[in-house]
C-alpha cells in the first residue's frame, strides 16, 4: 500500500523511536513507518532503554508498547513526558483495555493503537499526532 509521504516541516523524514520487547513487532513497525516516508532513528526493547534512547536521539515520535520488561510502557511515557513535555508518544499494544488506554493518555501519550496494527490506521494516527503538534507536512503525491 502506498501512502502520501510524511515529512517534517523542514522537508526531512520524520524520525521514529520504536519501543517494543518483540523484535518482530519492531521490524513490522519499521516497515510501516518507512512506507510512510519516515526513518527509524532508534529502537528499544523496554521502557528504561527507551528513556535513554530518547535522550540521545530526540526523535519526532515514539511508538511504544505497554507490556515490557524492566519498565512498563505507561510508566515510561509518564517519565518521558515529565522530562520532555513536548514528546510525542503513541502507545501501540495488544493490551487495549479501557484501563490501559486511559492510563496511557492520562500519563501523556497522544494516542493509542491496538495490535495487530493496520498500516492505514497507524498512518492516520501518526499523521494526526504530528499535525496536531505542528511538526509535519504531508507530501502532495504518494511514494511511487
Amino acid at each position: 500500500m502506498q501512502f502520501p509521504r510524511l515529512t517534517r516541516i523542514d522537508g526531512k523524514p520524520v524520525h521514529f523511536l520504536l519501543v517494543d520487547d518483540s523484535m518482530f513487532a519492531r521490524r513490522n513497525l519499521a516497515r510501516m513507518v518507512e512506507s510512510f516516508g519516515g526513518m527509524v532513528a532508534g529502537e528499544a526493547s523496554d521502557g528504561a532503554t527507551a528513556l535513554v534512547q530518547y535522550e540521545k536521539l530526540h526523535p519526532d515520535l515514539v511508538l511504544m508498547d505497554v507490556t515490557m520488561p524492566n519498565m512498563h510502557g505507561i510508566q515510561a511515557v509518564e517519565r518521558l513526558v515529565q522530562r520532555y513535555p513536548a514528546a510525542l508518544v503513541i502507545m501501540v499494544s495488544s493490551s487495549g483495555s479501557q484501563e490501559n488506554v486511559l492510563a496511557a493518555l492520562e500519563k501523556g501519550a497522544r494516542h493509542f493503537v491496538q495490535k495487530p496494527v493496520k498500516p492505514e490506521v497507524l498512518y492516520e494516527i501518526v499523521r494526526y499526532v504530528l499535525t496536531q503538534a505542528g511538526k509535519t507536512a504531508v507530501a502532495e503525491r504518494a511514494n511511487y
